[in-house]
């Protein structure tokens, strides 16, 4: 029992890291967080559900400085846009465990950058639906915008995986991988 209550506490402990990293990231890029490289992170070095909760966690801290700080107005179509933003979130983590999980070498850099496509990929495809419905198809699809959010999403990762070991040199246990046995 001990080894649980261990394990849900480094996991919480990186829930909140990574949410805090992920808002100054919001901030500085003027709420372009940097999804899919949380997702890859997480699909890599947490448990799926904690996972899932990182991406909510940190839907919602952008979301916060988006409308508390950047001053998203308050329209239906932002509050749905938001919706998206947030279902592409889990889906981008989703879908970059069920990647990771399926390669053989789990804690690789190849790993990590093919979870960072696999995310990339689901959360594009989630909000190019919200697209087709709330408008924006043609930014969704630009090649170049597309372009400059992986390069991003890549350097933010490549910064996360620095961050990740350095608390780990630190002294910060890591989070649980897998779930506990009860």
């Amino acid at each position: 029992m001990t080894s649980m209550v261990s394990n849900r506490s480094a996991s919480t402990l990186w829930i909140m890291l990574l949410t805090l990293v992920s808002t100054v990231a919001t901030l500085a890029l003027a709420c372009a967080t940097p999804y899919a490289a949380l997702a890859a992170l997480a699909a890599t070095r947490m448990r799926l559900r904690d996972g899932v909760l990182l991406m909510a966690a940190a839907w919602g801290a952008s979301q916060a400085v988006g409308f508390c700080v950047l001053g998203y107005p308050h329209r239906t179509s932002t509050f749905l846009w938001g919706a998206v933003l947030g279902l592409a979130a889990i889906a981008g983590v989703v879908a970059a465990r069920f990647a990771a999980q399926r390669i053989p070498a789990r804690h690789g850099a190849v790993t990590l950058a093919i979870a960072l496509i696999v995310a990339t990929i689901a959360i594009k495809a989630v909000v190019l639906i919200g697209a087709l419905n709330l408008g924006g198809v043609a930014i969704t699809l630009s090649p170049s915008l597309t372009f400059q959010s992986f390069v991003r999403n890549a350097a933010f990762l490549i910064g996360l995986v620095g961050v990740y070991h350095l608390a780990r040199r630190v002294g910060v246990p890591a989070p649980a991988l897998r779930a506990a046995s009860v």
